[in-house]
């Protein structure tokens, strides 16, 4: 091999670690559910790969190579750092959780309403939404990423909300009382 084979061969994988990080990230904080934990797992996992990228044997299997080294680091990190308690010590009101299935159900029905509702917007007003509230771009920021006017933002974002309000009433649990007004009983 020349010297500019293995220039390009390690740029071509500094541009894959690059890419692949976001992944690794989305991935590590969906385990632990901590930001900082997340972020020092992926550079634990991209360091350990940058250190031994000459042990990968097939380059289309880079993705899932680096994964499993995360998944090692999340295997150490969890060993390292798990919390010894002595059972006798721990009261019986310490195992009592204060949410209940019946509370996790309701989130989870919430969630996958607005879900449902997201993906009956059209394309345009879909973008906008996930943009600035899910992502919380600024306006401009989308314009930017979308390639159209501030004002076409600001519109789509005004009319998806509106539709979403109008979606998620429809699929609202439907209230018990007369009218969906409440009564005054002496």
């Amino acid at each position: 091999m020349t010297i500019f084979s293995l220039f390009c061969r390690a740029n071509a994988f500094d541009q894959q670690f690059a890419q692949i990080r976001p992944k690794l990230y989305r991935t590590a904080y969906s385990w632990c559910h901590n930001a900082a934990i997340a972020d020092d797992l992926v550079q634990e996992a991209l360091t350990k790969g940058i250190k031994s990228v000459a042990q990968l044997h097939d380059p289309a299997q880079f993705n899932s190579w680096l994964f499993r080294i995360m998944t090692n680091c999340w295997r150490d990190y969890f060993r390292q750092h798990r919390e010894m308690d002595d059972i006798d010590d721990m009261d019986d009101c310490l195992c009592v959780n204060d949410i209940t299935p019946e509370d996790e159900h309701a989130q989870s029905q919430i969630i996958y309403r607005v879900r449902e509702a997201i993906m009956k917007l059209p394309m345009g007003q879909r973008q906008v939404v996930t943009l600035v509230d899910l992502e919380e771009f600024s306006y401009a920021e989308v314009a930017m990423i979308l390639a159209i006017p501030v004002g076409t933002v600001m519109s789509r974002l005004c009319r998806a909300r509106q539709l979403l309000q109008t979606l998620l009433k429809a699929h609202a649990p439907q209230m018990t009382t007369k009218n969906g007004l409440l009564r005054r009983v002496k």
